[in-house]
């Protein structure tokens, strides 16, 4: 019976996405055997193929980086995954957003040189759905990966597996994860992958709020009090060019104990290079302060350059 149900779901998948493909002409492929000598083909025509990783519930943030990859390629795979193995909370992975149809209409206006991968969990891990182990250097200890524990052994796994699939030239990645951006440069560096990892800067709202697709399911008060994340953020950057780190970390943490619908998670002023939280400033180094912040039960993360 459950092998029935499974067959029953993938069945669906594919009809949703072929009747997408043919309403909006975007190229959509849900298994690696249909998308892979597609791509073999591209190649051995001199095609320059760029990567887009996704979870899908597209904003604009997602289409600048799409946007970017066209400029920059001949051809541009979005992936739409909505990754287990890089939840450490079910009921977030339950949660998490998903508008497939939308998605397909929003790629499909900008183009015919995209390919859409959606694939099935089982495409991806098989009956194996676990995380493998990544050696990022102790990037991974810092920030998220204290608060998410295996969270960037699951994005590794599968941003591993999905370069293995796409091959990519380039591969974009938004600097709102910039601790995940920081990770994958490591793991292409560390693994020795012909790609490059292009870093896309933050697209925001009107109001400052950094684009995120939990942000769809903010309430209304909270939707309104979450720009004061970037707010603080701003205010936080000016201070650091007279005050100290620690100073300045101490200011934050102020700002939110008074809020009465942000908690704080955490706030660090962190090298960029090693993500290490700063103890003493140096002109020759970046840094960049990284925030986590709930908006009642929705996680938001942020942050912004100093210097």
């Amino acid at each position: 019976m459950q092998n029935y149900k499974n067959l029953c779901r993938l069945l669906a998948k594919y009809y949703v996405c072929t009747l997408l493909m043919f309403c909006y002409r975007v190229k959509t492929y849900n298994q690696r055997q249909q998308l892979a000598p597609v791509l073999d083909n591209l190649r051995s025509l001199g095609k320059r193929i760029g990567f887009v990783p996704t979870m899908g519930a597209l904003h604009m943030g997602h289409i600048s980086l799409v946007d970017k990859a066209l400029k920059q390629n001949d051809v541009v795979v979005v992936s739409i995954f909505v990754n287990p193995t890089q939840f450490n909370n079910e009921e977030d992975l339950k949660k998490y957003p998903r508008t497939l149809d939308r998605d397909v209409k929003m790629l499909g206006e900008k183009g015919e040189n995209i390919i859409l991968y959606v694939p099935s969990v089982e495409d991806l891990y098989g009956n194996n759905v676990v995380s493998g182990h990544f050696a990022f250097d102790g990037l991974e200890r810092q920030m998220e990966g204290r608060f998410r524990p295996g969270h960037f052994d699951g994005v590794g796994t599968v941003v591993s597996r999905f370069f293995e699939i796409v091959k990519p030239g380039k591969a974009y990645f938004g600097k709102k994860d910039f601790q995940q951006l920081r990770i994958i440069e490591t793991m292409v560096k560390n693994l020795k992958l012909p790609i490059k990892i292009i870093g896309c800067e933050i697209h925001r709202e009107k109001d400052g709020l950094a684009m995120s697709s939990r942000n769809e399911r903010l309430k209304p008060n909270y939707r309104d009090a979450a720009p004061f994340i970037f707010k603080t953020l701003k205010a936080a950057k000016k201070r650091f060019g007279t005050e100290s780190a620690y100073k300045v970390t101490e200011w934050v943490r102020d700002q939110f104990a008074g809020h009465e619908l942000l908690k704080l998670e955490y706030f660090v002023i962190a090298d960029e290079e090693t993500l290490q939280p700063v103890a003493r400033k140096s002109r020759s180094k970046s840094y960049r302060a990284f925030i986590a912040v709930f908006a009642d039960d929705i996680r938001l993360i942020d942050n912004i350059a100093l210097n």
